[in-house]
């Protein structure tokens, strides 16, 4: 067990700890179950170790290190917290706000992603690579109460109990695999990756609540789908899928959850091609609603992080970026890590029915690249209340593979300010349904308007697989290597394009904003040197206005802090926020998960 620390404390008047409860990142045998009471005045106490710079949680430590100095790095500038290991494996306490939360607002927001990014002393080398950490902010009656732990895979038990990596991780082999001489290892790893065994369940990605109220964490790999306790955020096991659709490993990490149902797309690797599949509310059982063939002549079918739906049809991508077994049995990562760029192959996208399972579309599109569709509406242009067109959204890196090595930590930390993001702006696919060969893809939004950049992204649930007027998402000011702003784009659905301004004279670094299409207003919200992540919008119980809500997100801060925001959904400005004792890395995706 690792050790735990317990206290309570009076902070500064920026936050109020009651009940603190700390875990920190000891090995099983470094100090046993011993419990530690330490001097009020160190209730977040963190052990870590210096390392090129950058602070590195210990997992396998003899004693406690001393709280560290703010570390630095080239030229007095400090790696930002956003790229950090948690320093605790676990944490837990209340949090002063300021401002004001609403009183409808009870419940808790999770938010998945990576925080551990290093394993003895081996540093990981890709954003995608860290270890799942779980955050929560329990809203109650207008308190906050926050938590973070690391998930309990097996990848990370493993990790602590070895001091080693050993599973593959996104970007990672463990040594075992690249220091193998024997002949005939290859086939052994083969039979390992194919299986599923040599994979990580490192569910560091999302995390969604099921229509029967379990939580679930999520990645790629099929055997990452964990079930968590979202009140302890303690890791409860396995999610174990009743059917035989495990065998083909991986899955998309974003399936799409209603109160009745889960879709999800599986890629198959052998025959290429997807299945898509869906399971019901309360059942472990997923069904086979169709199966698309890929139209490329590529040996691997498009990655496939993310989908849209309709209400009637599941828009299914197949993008140019293809898995590669090559690049997957590769020890040492390429540039596209377990990908391949193939544009010469084509780009498309399927949508089939959800009733039957046919495929009513195939069309080709111009080559693109994205990680998140935002949301999907069919249209009617005969008024008889038959779709003819398929509208999805998506955020669009301009079919530019770079954003993913641009993910690499070492450029994360070192390249903070510089103007180095890929450009990426929101690309609008128009899908006919009349057989026609060929579909557009549009750019949605002048790319200059919201920074080059957006990802991230969220709506209001309500509005899913219908026409909709506003998305939530991560932006870029300029200059930055990282999305560094929130933004709120309003926008009228029937339109083909959104309109987008800022205020000139305003700060061009991290910015919020609102923009409405037809008063043409901007109201900001900005903090220079913050990395926020992914905007969540929770809507108001029994609201009838799509954007009546709020907008919840964690925010990393360069001079090593953190802290919860939230944003009033329709102006965009701030309501409170409530700072962390420590800093948070940056995380990925959330859920919220009402008050029953």
């Amino acid at each position: 067990m690792a050790s735990l620390i317990t206290t309570k404390a009076m902070m500064s008047h920026h936050h109020v700890l009651s009940s603190t409860r700390i875990t920190t990142l000891y090995s099983d045998n470094s100090i046993g179950d011993q419990q530690i009471k330490t001097k009020p005045q160190v209730p977040h106490r963190l052990f870590a170790r210096r390392i090129f710079g950058v602070t590195r949680a210990v997992i396998n430590s003899a004693a406690p290190s001393p709280l560290p100095e703010k570390e630095k790095v080239e030229g007095e500038r400090r790696c930002h917290v956003a790229w950090t290991s948690v320093q605790q494996e676990n944490w837990e306490g209340e949090l002063t706000v300021q401002g004001k939360i609403p009183t409808w607002l009870n419940g808790t927001y999770l938010r998945n992603g990576p925080g551990l990014w290093n394993i003895g002393d081996h540093d990981f080398r890709h954003l995608f690579d860290g270890y799942s950490t779980l955050v929560k902010l329990q809203f109650d009656g207008g308190r906050i109460f926050a938590a973070h732990r690391l998930l309990e895979s097996d990848a990370y038990k493993a990790a602590k109990k070895h001091n080693r990596l050993c599973y593959r991780e996104f970007s990672e082999t463990p040594k075992s695999v690249i220091i193998n001489k024997n002949p005939f290892s290859g086939i052994g790893e083969i039979v390992r990756l194919f299986s599923g065994e040599s994979l990580t369940d490192n569910a560091n990605t999302g995390v969604i609540k099921l229509g029967d109220g379990r939580v679930m964490c999520l990645t790629e790999t099929q055997k990452g789908s964990i079930l968590v306790d979202h009140e302890t955020l303690e890791t409860i096991g396995k999610f174990e899928y009743d059917d035989v659709l495990s065998d083909h490993m991986i899955q998309s990490a974003h399936p799409i959850v209603t109160e009745t149902e889960m879709w999800t797309l599986i890629p198959d690797l052998v025959k290429p091609g997807y299945r898509v599949v869906r399971m019901e509310a309360g059942s472990n059982k997923r069904e086979v609603v169709g199966r698309v063939r890929c139209r490329s002549g590529s040996w691997g079918p498009g990655w496939v992080h993310s989908f849209a739906v309709t209400e009637n049809y599941v828009v299914i991508p197949e993008m140019p970026l293809r898995y590669s077994v090559k690049n997957l049995l590769r020890a040492e990562p390429t540039p596209l890590y377990k990908f391949e760029w193939c544009p010469q192959d084509g780009a498309f996208i399927h949508v089939m029915s959800k009733l039957t399972g046919e495929v009513v579309a195939s069309v080709e599109v111009p080559a693109y690249v994205t990680f998140h569709f935002i949301n999907a509406y069919e249209e009617d242009k005969n008024g008889d209340g038959k779709a003819t067109v398929i509208i999805a959204d998506c955020c669009e890196h301009n079919a530019d593979t770079r954003i993913l090595d641009m993910l690499r930590l070492d450029t994360l930390r070192s390249s903070h300010g510089h103007d180095v993001l890929p450009d990426a702006r929101i690309g609008r696919f128009r899908i006919p349904l009349d057989g026609s060969k060929y579909g557009k893809l549009e750019t949605a939004v002048e790319a200059e308007k919201h920074g080059r950049a957006m990802d991230m992204c969220s709506i209001n649930p309500l509005y899913l697989g219908q026409k909709y007027r506003y998305v939530y998402a991560c932006g870029a000011q300029r200059p930055c290597n990282f999305p560094n702003a929130l933004s709120k784009v309003t926008y009228i659905p029937q339109t083909i394009g959104f309109q987008y301004s800022i205020v000139l004279n305003e700060p061009f670094d991290n910015c919020m904003r609102q923009v409405d299409i037809v008063e043409k207003k901007v109201k900001n919200w900005h903090e220079h040197g913050m990395i926020p992540s992914e905007p969540f919008f929770v809507p108001r119980p029994g609201a009838t206005h799509e954007d009546d809500g709020v907008v919840i997100s964690i925010v990393s801060e360069e001079n090593g802090g953190s802290f919860a925001i939230l944003l009033d959904g329709s102006s965009f400005e701030e309501i409170a926020r409530a700072k962390f004792p420590y800093g948070l890395p940056y995380g990925l995706h959330g859920c919220w998960i009402p008050k029953d």
